[in-house]
């Protein structure tokens, strides 16, 4: 499984669709961090670029389950061993991938785009922050990925639409619903990140159990 997830990975480079990721990343970061951010203003800073990441991280996540055809996806879980290995495998790789890219955010926030430096406790929240985002991605990249929506205009619409509903929604009474996006930006603003931060984090990974489990089972016979 291991080695079907680096093959992918290895895929995803070779086939160049990890520059329309990375393209998106760096001109995102350039823009939003284009001013580095007063003293005081650091749990703002990283939480937006966490928030505002994820569309990347699905479209990063997407394009990597979407660059294996659909025949040698057949042959690849006849040879791991099965279908539930080769759903494991791609999902392994997609977050891998997101991670690298929430990685790079989270440096390009703390050494650029703020003056003061983070405390210690607010450095960890902030990785697990993008470690939530990344595995957000994953997720709503794999929901909308060629084998589940066959289309690529009502998959990028979807996708684009998924993550609108969860601003929406998280903006909202019933944010417990989907990944508190707009709550953990209140959060941060208000300075309450770190005492908000348990709830919110398990709210977020509840969601993304839901999403990487609704995946495997639309995956079970495709």
């Amino acid at each position: 499984m291991i080695a079907l997830a680096v093959f992918r990975l290895a895929a995803y480079v070779r086939s160049h669709r990890v520059y329309q990721a990375l393209l998106l990343t760096l001109g995102l970061l350039a823009i939003v961090y284009g001013n580095r951010a007063p003293r005081g203003a650091e749990a703002t800073v990283l939480t937006d670029g966490a928030v505002l990441i994820i569309p990347i991280l699905a479209w990063a996540a997407r394009s990597l389950l979407d660059t294996e055809p659909d025949r040698q996806r057949e042959m690849s879980a006849i040879q791991v061993g099965g279908r539930g290995r080769e759903v494991a495998a791609g999902l392994v790789a997609a977050f891998a991938a997101c991670l690298t890219f929430a990685a790079l955010g989270m440096a390009w926030a703390v050494l650029l785009g703020m003056t003061g430096t983070p405390s210690s406790g607010l450095l960890s929240a902030a990785f697990v922050m993008y470690g939530l985002s990344a595995l957000t991605g994953t997720a709503l990249g794999a929901l909308t990925s060629r084998v589940i929506l066959p289309s690529p205009a009502i998959s990028i619409m979807v996708l684009l639409l998924g993550f609108m509903a969860m601003l929406l929604l998280s903006a909202s009474s019933f944010y417990w619903l989907t990944v508190p996006l707009i709550t953990w930006m209140k959060a941060a603003n208000s300075g309450d990140l770190l005492i908000q931060f348990p709830q919110l984090a398990a709210i977020s990974l509840a969601w993304c159990v839901a999403g990487l489990t609704a995946y495997a089972w639309l995956r079970r016979r495709a």
